[in-house]
């Protein structure tokens, strides 16, 4: 038989209870994360900490590169940009455009 390590914890008023700290380590669980409970075949309820977004994806949801998405979608939309058959073409434009702006 396994052994288990039980923590407690007391349920409040409106349901709450407070998840002990051991368990909120383990989960890596922070202030505003989603929580998602299931009871399985057994009647032992399974909590596991949400994530809709991978931790490794989190940069791109940022306000900061969501303005940036905005910004580059506008663009688009308007028009202001340039498309390159190949590299050189891309660098020729460039190097002109850099030749007018010293000009």
């Amino acid at each position: 038989m396994s052994e288990y390590i039980y923590y407690r914890s007391r349920l409040r008023a409106k349901g709450q209870a407070t998840i002990p700290g051991e368990v909120r380590e383990l989960l890596n669980l922070n202030e505003g994360d989603d929580l998602i409970f299931h009871v399985d075949e057994r009647g032992r309820v399974v909590v596991t900490r949400l994530q809709t977004v991978p931790p490794d994806q989190a940069w791109f949801w940022t306000e900061r590169w969501q303005k940036m998405e905005r910004e580059a979608q506008a663009d688009i939309d308007a028009g202001r940009v340039h498309q390159f058959d190949n590299v050189e073409d891309m660098i020729s434009w460039l190097d002109e455009k850099d030749e007018d702006a010293q000009a």
